[in-house]
């Protein structure tokens, strides 16, 4: 199931471990957070194949990360709008259905560049920004969206 509510999702995951995905045209970021829902971090970057590659590498790194449900970020146009790239995203996130994992869609707006400039801030070389951001990106997103699924089962 795809989800584009925290409180929808909150309802089919209400604990266990999430990962984030930040969906490229060339790579997946993958980030992932303790089962408490407490801090998410960056995990590793896979480099995109075809899909049913790419399927099965998802499906043997959620099997072995203990993964309950997945955030994947969605990169809506800044006035909120869909862009071609968000149609793609959305189209990847209904072709996961074969993991059986419920899935939370989650505005990833500004979240490459938040990162990117905290690595630049940190004073990380251009090659390492290049090597990390999509799984910082990830977790930048992943973190968004289990800060508001707290808040969700906060004020339940």
């Amino acid at each position: 199931m795809i989800f584009t509510a925290a409180a929808d999702f909150l309802a089919e995951v209400p604990e266990g471990r999430l990962a984030g995905l930040d969906v490229g045209t060339r790579t997946i970021g993958l980030a992932t957070c303790d089962a408490a829902w407490s801090f998410a971090g960056p995990h590793e970057t896979l480099k995109r194949g075809k899909f049913t590659a790419d399927l099965e590498k998802l499906k043997a790194w959620t099997a072995k990360e203990g993964i309950k449900g997945l955030v994947i970020g969605l990169p809506l146009n800044l006035d909120g709008s869909d862009s071609p790239r968000t149609q793609s995203t959305r189209a990847f996130a209904r072709n996961l259905a074969p993991l059986g994992l419920p899935i939370l869609m989650w505005d990833e707006r500004w979240s490459t560049m938040a990162v990117e400039r905290a690595m630049i801030d940190a004073d990380v070389s251009r090659a390492k920004r290049a090597d990390k951001v999509d799984a910082m990106a990830a977790a930048h997103i992943l973190q968004g969206a289990i800060d508001a699924l707290v808040n969700c089962d906060e004020q339940s």
